[in-house]
């Protein structure tokens, strides 16, 4: 029985198609989506969805957060953003990182929103520029 996978961001549906196991950067931890599995609702942190058919990977998502709902047949992703990993790029990441970190230096120690803010950023591009950097993109 396979499981049906979607991704949507808020700008579009990325992918709605079935697959046999989709693995989600959880809050705590990568968690397996597959078939007949318990339900779950889960926070993201950002990271790479890697689709399966089979053992071999298909496609390789990065999402920069949101939430899961995994059940027995499905798994559904409302990510903060998403792109396909083949998209992405290691100079426009780093450009990033040091805009937020440039960013993160100018806060006024009493802004705690902002550092919250800031913080999950920093937090979702460097798991970008490390996940872009492990496997092997532009």
């Amino acid at each position: 029985m396979p499981l049906r996978i979607e991704i949507v961001s808020p700008e579009k549906r990325l992918v709605e198609r079935d697959v046999d196991m989709a693995v989600v950067p959880g809050m705590e931890g990568d968690i397996a989506a597959m078939p007949d599995r318990a339900p779950l609702m889960l926070q993201l942190r950002g990271g790479v969805v890697a689709l399966y058919q089979g053992d071999k990977i298909m496609d390789r998502y990065f999402v920069t957060g949101g939430f899961a709902d995994m059940g027995a047949d499905h798994c559904i992703i409302l990510a903060d953003s998403a792109q396909l990993m083949s998209e992405l790029s290691v100079d426009e990441a780093k450009a990033r990182l040091r805009d937020l970190e440039s960013r993160w230096a100018e806060i006024g120690p009493n802004d705690v929103d902002m550092h919250d803010q800031i913080s999950r950023e920093l937090q979702s591009v460097r798991a970008e520029l490390e996940a872009v950097q492990e496997h092997g993109q532009a």
